[in-house]
C-alpha cells in the first residue's frame, strides 16, 4: 500500500466523521436555542473536511497515473478499501454522536458569552477543556436504538432517498478516479466525471432531504414537533448513512464502467 493510499484512507475517514457528527448540530441548535452558533461553529469543522476532500482526488489520481504507468489497469480492492473506510467512519461517528453534542453544546454557550473564536480555542485546548471533553465522553443509549420502528410512521421516502443520496457521493469521485485504469486513453475525461454523479446527489440533498430536516428543526423549535421525534429521525438518518456506504461498494464498479463509456462517447 502506497503512502498516497494511506492518506487517502486517512482523508476519507475524517471527510465521512465529520459528516456523521453533522446530524447532531441540529439537535445542540435546539437544546441550546442557538441553531445559528451551532453551524458557524460546526463550519470550522467543515472547513476541514472540505480541505481534506480537496487532497483526495488528486491523490487517487497520481496512483491511477502511477499504476497505468507501469501497465497496471485493476486496483480494485483498494478502492473498496476506501469505501469500507466510509463506512467505519460512520459507525465510530455515529458512537461519538452524544459526546460530539455535550462538547458542542458547550462551545456554542461559551462562544455566546465571549464571542470570540479565538478564546474558544484556546480554551478547547486548555486543561479545563480537555477534562471537560473526558468527562463527557458517552456513548448511545440502547433506548435510541429500540425507537427505530419500521411502522406507518417511519419516513421511508426519506430513509430511502438519504441511502442513495449517500451512496453517491461516497462513490462520485472513486468511480470516476477508478474509470481511469478502464478507459486509460480517455482518463482526464472519465476523472472529471465525477461532478456529473455528485450532482444529482447533492440535487436530492438539498431539494428533499435537507429541507425536510430543516422543517422538522423548525417545528422543534416552535413546539409542532417533540424533540423525541427529531432525535428518532436522527438516528434514521445516521442508519440511512451507514447503509448507503454499504450500498457503495454494489455501486462502485458498475459506476465506474458507466463513466469509462461515457468518457468516450460523450
Amino acid at each position: 500500500m502506497t503512502i498516497q493510499i494511506v492518506i487517502v484512507l486517512i482523508l476519507t475517514f475524517v471527510i465521512n466523521l465529520i459528516t456523521t457528527l453533522s446530524y447532531s448540530v441540529r439537535i445542540v441548535g435546539i437544546r441550546t436555542s442557538r441553531v445559528a452558533i451551532s453551524f458557524a461553529l460546526f463550519n470550522m469543522l467543515v472547513l476541514v473536511s472540505r480541505t481534506a476532500n480537496g487532497f483526495q482526488a488528486p491523490l487517487l489520481a497520481k496512483t491511477v497515473e502511477n499504476d497505468i504507468r507501469i501497465g497496471v489497469f485493476d486496483n480494485v480492492g483498494t478502492f473498496r478499501l476506501i469505501i469500507l473506510s466510509c463506512s467505519i467512519a460512520t459507525v465510530i461517528g455515529a458512537l461519538l454522536i452524544p459526546t460530539f453534542q455535550r462538547v458542542l453544546s458547550k462551545a456554542v454557550i461559551n462562544f455566546s458569552t465571549h464571542k470570540s473564536m479565538g478564546k474558544l480555542i484556546l480554551h478547547s485546548f486548555s486543561k479545563s477543556g480537555i477534562l471537560y471533553f473526558k468527562d463527557n465522553i458517552t456513548i448511545p443509549t440502547r433506548e435510541n436504538i429500540s425507537k427505530i420502528k419500521l411502522d406507518a410512521q417511519f419516513p421511508w421516502r426519506i430513509f430511502i432517498l438519504s441511502i442513495v443520496a449517500v451512496a453517491i457521493l461516497t462513490i462520485g469521485v472513486l468511480s470516476a478516479v477508478y474509470a481511469s485504469y478502464l478507459n486509460p486513453d480517455y482518463r482526464t475525461t472519465a476523472s472529471n466525471l465525477s461532478a456529473f454523479i455528485n450532482g444529482f446527489a447533492t440535487i436530492l440533498m438539498f431539494a428533499f432531504i435537507d429541507p425536510h430536516l430543516s422543517i422538522m428543526t423548525d417545528d422543534v423549535t416552535l413546539g409542532k414537533c417533540s424533540e423525541t421525534t427529531f432525535r428518532k429521525y436522527i438516528v434514521y438518518m445516521t442508519f440511512a448513512r451507514l447503509m448507503g456506504t454499504l450500498l457503495a461498494q454494489l455501486l462502485f464498479l458498475p459506476v465506474a464502467q458507466l463513466l469509462a463509456w461515457t468518457a468516450t462517447h460523450i
